[in-house]
């Protein structure tokens, strides 16, 4: 069912919580999504389908089917988790780590060690990787990317001045989420939006030369292609993704 249809069910669910109370951001909330949050976090329920179009925010949730589950000791977890994220964006800063995870700066060395983390050199600063990622990888041709505002990619690290540069005001509104990048050779250089009829824009902050322009201008097609006059709106817009959009 959707949350619509069990806060009918249950009136419970119908309850508003009130937040900074007296503050000029302040206000209230509904209880229902945050009771849905809770309830997936637990394995009880899961998130299903968009209801309506693949943008919908509307989605169905379902029991959890218990048959088949298999419980996890936390200290497992955690250390499967953090071997997982170093896999996919290590090598990284222990900083980086705790921001991304949420935990103390104990648990999550201890936790590096449980997955078997080791320590490295990242230009001068003191980082972890696996002990199985410590290979210098071949240097890939340069590549042109748009992603999507809050992609893992852009949100990934804590310390982003080695990919983000000084774009952060631009691309990121005030509690740090990332609006949509433009990226060239594994560094943000721009930004990007649509229009109110569908077209998508891009701005570059950095002089990238030709060679990126022409990959960049080929990416936009791309996704003017895929999209097909779908308008996404991100739900945290940035000061650059507003003024492209002309909002």
């Amino acid at each position: 069912a959707t949350g619509a249809a069990l806060s009918r069910a249950v009136p419970a669910l119908q309850a508003k919580l009130t937040y900074a109370e007296g503050k000029s951001w302040g206000g209230e909330v509904g209880v229902a999504t945050r009771v849905f949050t809770v309830l997936a976090a637990e394995g009880r329920i899961v998130r299903g389908r968009p209801r309506g179009s693949w943008t919908s925010g509307q989605h169905q949730w379902a029991p959890m089917v218990a048959e088949g589950q298999v419980v996890v000791d936390p200290v497992e977890a955690r250390a499967e988790l953090v071997h997982r994220w170093l896999a996919a964006f290590g090598p990284a800063t222990v900083a980086d780590v705790q921001w991304w995870t949420g935990l103390g700066v104990r648990l999550v060395r201890a936790t590096l060690a449980a997955a078997g983390a080791v320590e490295v050199d990242i230009d001068g600063v003191a980082g972890v990787a696996l002990a199985d990622d410590l290979e210098v990888e071949a240097v890939s041709p340069p590549w042109a990317a748009l992603l999507p505002a809050l992609d893992p990619t852009t949100m990934g690290w804590k310390g982003r001045d080695w990919y983000l540069g000084e774009h952060g005001p631009a691309l990121f509104d005030r509690n740090g989420n990332a609006g949509p990048t433009v990226w060239w050779d594994g560094r943000i250089v721009g930004g990007w939006a649509q229009r109110p009829d569908g077209e998508v824009v891009v701005r570059l902050l950095d002089d990238v030369g030709d060679e990126a322009r022409h990959a960049i201008d080929g990416e936009v097609e791309r996704l003017q292609r895929w999209l097909g006059g779908v308008r996404v709106m991100p739900r945290f817009p940035t000061p650059l993704q507003k003024e492209l959009a002309g909002s």
